[in-house]
């Protein structure tokens, strides 16, 4: 580069429109989006590591997808090479691939290629960059607007860790309007501009979170505003209308704004919100949208979603689409909204989904014949007797009758199940009757044969099935508190998470599936757990696996700090939602628990515990009939078991449901939720357990249940030969037997006041 070309590009940098010449440089400088680059979170740690993968950025224009590549260039110490897709092809792909095995080859350098617009390379040039990033010749930064998932080579996306880019909010749009005002090098400091805050509103709000829109905006108006006597430039809010003049709708009849809105407005629909549908339905005619595109999707939704609840819905629709044909626009938009009003606040029922099971059914079945009394009886009724044996309905009273309309291997198959909806709950009691009057007319033919019973055969061949459902009992009741956690915690995609009790991983590896481009912080109790977990994240890149910290709840300000691993930043991460499962249980102090917690949160974020009450825990004398037994050792065994949950001086038994609100409440917790659920699960029970129960000798962090019985505590203690016979009861009515056992949890939420 010559004296002449270095001159050119500073006259072309100062001469850049306004967004451009602002477009930050460093992380510090960049507004927004701190989901995704906030402290702590995977992607600023990645740039600050200079440790980077693959990466594409999506989202709306404005948002800031090629600014942070320029910043990932100003910070990382690899080569950095530019592409726009819309403007270079294979024989750049090429060139670039060419540079970066040069800088490998000669400097030992990586190559970071990011390429704006991605999306716009077509298949064969997607397929040409493919190998070299699979290999490491180079890092892929991808910047689009389009959902990659759709748009992007599946190959190049599955290589590639995505950010979703989201529209800014209104304090990240007026921080960049201030930061262009005061910057005096690159913005408007220099100048004494006065821009009030109504017109401040205005930009801010017709922008619809895009930075480059406001910045124009701001510049148009700034650079056609002549200034006063005094050398103001007042810009207000007339000023600030006639440079933003219409908002700016994300729209593209082709891309994935255009399926993103018409799903928003079907789900508003399906969840009968008529507020929500309409809005949708009027950003899609703002945009221009073509009609019918939206009518035949509600002549749709009339069928799926509506149904039988309402069979007039389909009627409704498909009148008010040919009165649109007939008055066309602007009129026509009355018919829109009517058929929008009347699916919003129809009754729904999806029961027409039963067509789909009876498709599936005739795809896996073998084909069934027509069974004879169904059968024409025009041609060959006389010969072979098809249609013997039809009972006609209209020869009955109300022109119904009980027989058999399924070939014989599918009689008794159930596909269509009536909703209790509209007019489908009128009817499904009188479906529900004759279905039963047809069983009974299959089945009272038969009552007197001797029919051929099935039996199991012997053996484990037999017993496994069984046996694995009994297995799977626990494994099942947990998954329903992980997802019933995971439900009330609503964590987003760039959530950066804490597990407060890592156990078995059950909470921490479905939070890094759902928080893939946030991070994930969990809390084993000691080293060994921490080193099984972590064996178990060596199959994952470095930056997917969570960040394992071991200690105590109350210590997690500490261990945050000394495992955070930017010291550099002046604040630590606060996590958007804290999770847990049975972390308070056992504590003593559960209020210094709950304090550490709302340490750990950011503002607006939230807490989700589930915690096993034991205080309601299943009782096991109520496992075994103890009518053999006196009635006044049933009375004393029935009292030193419920004394157990009685203990006041017993952290793990003294508390309840209402004991964790309390604390939440005290700790400065607000909008707090609380759910209390039984749960059952299936246990087998073998000798060796009971063996455990009525071990008087063992020496445990807490008695055995025969401990706890002929405790000198209680007056009414058991003695040894009593415990005997309680015992000999449990080995005979429960030894290998699968018992329902009964739990009690309680799901608390706690939301992080917002300052």
């Amino acid at each position: 580069m010559d004296l002449f070309d270095h001159a050119r590009e500073q006259q072309i940098e100062q001469e850049a429109p306004l967004a451009a010449r602002m477009r930050p440089r460093t992380l510090d400088e960049f507004i927004g989006q701190e989901h995704i680059v906030g402290p702590g979170r995977l992607l600023r740690r990645a740039i600050q590591a200079d440790q980077l993968s693959s990466l594409i950025f999506y989202g709306p224009p404005g948002t800031g997808k090629t600014t942070l590549a320029r910043i990932i260039a100003n910070t990382t110490h690899a080569n950095f090479i530019a592409l726009n897709a819309v403007l270079s092809g294979v024989k750049d792909i090429r060139e670039a691939i060419a540079a970066a095995k040069e800088q490998r080859g000669f400097y030992g350098k990586k190559t970071i290629l990011f390429i704006d617009e991605v999306h716009r390379f077509n298949k064969a040039q997607q397929d040409a960059l493919l190998p070299h990033v699979e290999n490491g010749t180079v890092i892929l930064i991808g910047a689009t607007t389009e959902n990659p998932y759709f748009e992007v080579n599946k190959a190049l996306v599955s290589r590639s860790r995505v950010f979703q880019l989201r529209s800014l909010n209104e304090n990240d749009l007026r921080g960049i309007v201030r930061q262009a005002l005061q910057d005096q090098e690159r913005g408007y400091g220099r100048l004494k501009v006065n821009l009030t805050e109504q017109a401040l509103d205005h930009l801010v709000n017709v922008a619809n979170g895009d930075a480059r829109a406001v910045l124009n905006a701001l510049e148009l108006a700034v650079e056609t505003t002549p200034p006063d006597d005094y050398g103001l430039i007042n810009v207000t809010t007339d000023v600030a209308e006639e440079s933003i003049q219409r908002r700016a709708v994300l729209y593209d009849k082709d891309g994935d704004a255009h399926f993103d809105t018409i799903s928003a407005f079907i789900k508003s629909l399906r969840g009968s919100d008529p507020d929500a549908a309409l809005y949708w339905l009027a950003k899609m005619v703002y945009a221009g949208e073509d009609a019918r595109f939206i009518f035949r999707r509600m002549l749709i939704f009339a069928g799926e979603d509506v149904g039988m609840a309402d069979p007039q819905a389909v009627t409704v629709v498909a009148a008010a689409a040919q009165a649109f044909d007939y008055v066309g626009m602007p009129e026509g938009r009355f018919h829109l909204g009517l058929a929008c009003l009347y699916l919003a606040t129809a009754p729904k029922s999806n029961s027409v989904m039963a067509f789909f099971d009876a498709l599936a059914a005739v795809e896996r079945e073998r084909e069934a014949d027509v069974p004879s009394h169904l059968r024409d009886a025009n041609r060959d009724g006389a010969d072979f007797g098809h249609g013997a044996g039809y009972l006609y309905p209209h020869a009955y009273q109300d022109h119904w009758v009980a027989q058999q309309y399924l070939p014989p291997s599918l009689q008794g198959r159930l596909f269509y199940q009536p909703s209790a909806q509209g007019h489908e709950g009128t009817i499904r009691d009188l479906v529900a009757r004759r279905r039963e009057e047809q069983l009974a007319a299959l089945v009272e033919p038969h009552a007197s044969l001797d029919w051929e019973v099935e039996r199991m055969g012997k053996g484990p061949a037999a017993q496994n099935p069984w046996l694995q459902r009994t297995l799977s009992g626990v494994g099942a009741q947990l998954g329903q508190i992980r997802d019933r956690i995971f439900a009330l915690a609503q964590i987003e995609r760039h959530n950066l998470v804490l597990d407060l009790n890592v156990g078995t991983g059950l909470l921490t590896w479905e939070a890094v599936r759902r928080a893939a481009a946030g991070g994930v912080y969990a809390l084993a109790a000691d080293r060994s757990t921490t080193e099984v977990l972590n064996q178990q994240a060596n199959n994952l890149q470095s930056l997917e696996r969570p960040v394992v910290l071991t200690g105590r709840v109350v210590d997690l300000p500490q261990l945050i700090t000394a495992a955070f691993e930017a010291p550099q930043q002046q604040a630590w991460p606060r996590f958007d939602v804290v999770i847990g499962r049975n972390v308070l249980t056992q504590l003593t102090d559960k209020t210094a628990a709950a304090n550490a917690m709302q340490t750990m949160l950011k503002p607006g974020g939230r807490v989700v515990l589930a915690e096993i009450i034991p205080k309601y825990t299943q009782r096991l004398h109520k496992l075994v009939d103890l009518s053999t037994l006196p009635l006044d050792l049933i009375e004393r065994i029935s009292a030193a078991e419920e004394a157990i949950y009685t203990n006041p001086d017993d952290a793990m038994v003294n508390w309840d449901e209402e004991s964790l609100r309390s604390i939440f409440e005290q700790v400065g917790f607000s909008q707090i939720e609380l759910y209390v659920e039984t749960t059952t699960a299936e246990w087998r029970i073998d000798m060796g357990q009971i063996e455990r129960w009525f071990n008087i000798d063992a020496q445990g962090k807490r008695p055995t249940f025969a401990q706890f019985l002929s405790t000198p505590k209680i007056s009414s203690g058991l003695s040894l030969s009593e415990l005997g016979r309680l015992k000999t009861l449990f080995q005979q009515q429960l030894a290998d037997t699968v018992v329902v056992w009964q739990s009690t949890v309680a799901y608390i939420v706690g939301n992080q006041p917002i300052d």
